[in-house]
């Protein structure tokens, strides 16, 4: 008797964060009324009254500066919905949580605009757990990539997009998956936003067959439909973005194209040009400049006379977002989709955000900044745990719940990892296959002297 109170004890104390000590039946009996509902088998089921959410919370601020300082607005008006109990209750029921919550959010700034986006930003408990396993999968799949590649089992370039998964969360759940994308060689997070599984994004880092481009593509090469990829030349994605801007313009078909680049490609000369040919035919594109604050090892203050990125389209209006923060990223890509979607042509964005990895594999990143730098961002703007900090503190998800969605994000990455090694590589005869599309078999000559290869579509 006295192991079996010592067991129940034990397993209370567990489940509500108490201390253990020794407890007779009426001390235990009493605590667990506290926390279960308790029915004798014969009576009819009842019903445990669902506690209701404060209707007015304290504001919580998650950020360091008091400009984006967050205030929780909560929405408390859903219909109550008893709960059964039937034995003993301990599970926290969908009602328990507040559905949802609306935020303030840092504001843009403008160039060339009378009006920004919204001060504020809504969020249900729907969405917000859904842009955490968009981010919390990304980083696990990049700290995997780190792994394999230290491993020599990638090789290569690699480039790692840890620290700035808001970027690619948010501009995914402001556009439509029929809307286009294209960026630069920093790709694996927004493969893995426009559809690709995990498994295929290591299966091609590692060179397999699995792989999203069947093992021949590589960390910078990767596509999906309606995603261009993935391109290593610097700042050439550009004027191929506005290219797919003037497909959608000319089809009338009311879809627009992200082109994405980074800071260290904003001083190319063929960024202008495609500006300027943007401008003039009112293309539905929005550029984005992931301003991660180093082009390879040079900060941007040492590469460019002018930071802000938003104006450099000069006569297109341009934005200036809090990278770091989901909700911001989604709301500015919001208003400037729907200001390219209005026929008013370009738009500029620039999102300030932060790479925890060096510029690729082959560069530590402690060269030209400090460990101290990247802990202070972490430990301050992390996007990973902004979000959980605000859900938390608002009560629209638990601790248990978040635990549970890393073990399962943990769990397929490995599970992608254990494919992504054990994948044969692809054979010699497809080495030339899928150069063109619906064409008859290609014979390439000169690449080897005593035989043709052929390419097969």
């Amino acid at each position: 008797m006295k192991t079996m109170l010592s067991i129940i004890s034990n397993a209370l104390c567990r489940m509500t964060g108490r201390n253990a000590g020794p407890q007779t039946v009426p001390e235990l009996l009493n605590d667990l009324s506290e926390y279960v509902s308790l029915t004798s088998p014969p009576a009819p089921p009842a019903l445990a009254q669902t506690q209701k959410q404060p209707e007015n919370p304290a504001p919580v601020s998650t950020r360091g500066s008091s400009s984006t300082e967050q205030l929780a607005s909560v929405q408390t008006d859903q219909p109550e919905q008893p709960v059964r109990a039937a034995g003993v209750v301990v599970a926290r029921s969908f009602t328990d949580f507040t559905p949802q919550v609306t935020f303030d959010i840092k504001k843009c700034d403008l160039h060339r605009l009378e009006e920004g986006p919204p001060l504020k930003a809504e969020l249900t408990r729907e969405q917000g757990l859904q842009y955490y396993r968009t981010m919390q999968t990304v980083r696990r799949m990049e700290l995997k990539a780190d792994q394999l590649y230290k491993q020599k089992i990638i090789r290569g370039f690699c480039h790692l997009y840890d620290g700035q998964e808001a970027c690619a969360a948010g501009i995914e759940a402001a556009i439509n998956l029929s809307d286009h994308l294209i960026t630069a060689y920093r790709a694996h997070g927004y493969t893995y936003t426009r559809g690709v599984s995990v498994k295929e994004i290591l299966a091609e880092l590692t060179g397999r067959k699995g792989g999203v481009a069947k093992g021949k593509g590589g960390s910078m090469h990767m596509y999906a439909p309606h995603f261009y990829g993935g391109n290593g030349i610097v700042g050439a994605q550009v004027p191929l973005g506005a290219g797919i801007a003037l497909a959608c313009r000319y089809q009338g078909n009311n879809q627009l194209c992200v082109t994405l680049y980074g800071d260290g490609a904003a001083n190319q000369g063929q960024l202008f040009e495609t500006f300027n040919m943007a401008a003039l035919w009112k293309l539905p594109c929005i550029f984005i400049c992931e301003n991660n604050k180093y082009g390879m090892g040079t900060s941007v203050e040492r590469a460019a006379a002018s930071t802000d990125y938003y104006k450099r389209g000069d006569f297109i209006p341009g934005l200036r977002v809090d990278g770091m923060d989901v909700l911001c990223v989604r709301e500015a890509t919001k208003f400037a989709a729907d200001h390219c979607r209005a026929g008013k042509g370009p738009i500029v964005m620039e999102l300030q955000t932060y790479r925890y990895h060096g510029h690729s594999m082959s560069d530590p990143g402690v060269s030209y900044r400090t460990r101290e730098e990247i802990q202070e961002v972490r430990s301050k703007s992390d996007p990973i745990s902004m979000l959980k900090e605000r859900m938390l503190a608002n009560n629209m998800a638990s601790a248990e719940e978040f635990k549970e969605i890393d073990i399962a994000i943990r769990k397929e990455v490995e599970e992608a990892a254990q494919f992504a090694t054990s994948d044969p590589e692809p054979p010699l005869d497809e080495l030339c296959n899928h150069i063109f599309h619906n064409e008859p078999p290609l014979e390439v000559r000169g690449t080897n002297p005593w035989s043709k290869l052929k390419s097969v579509s």
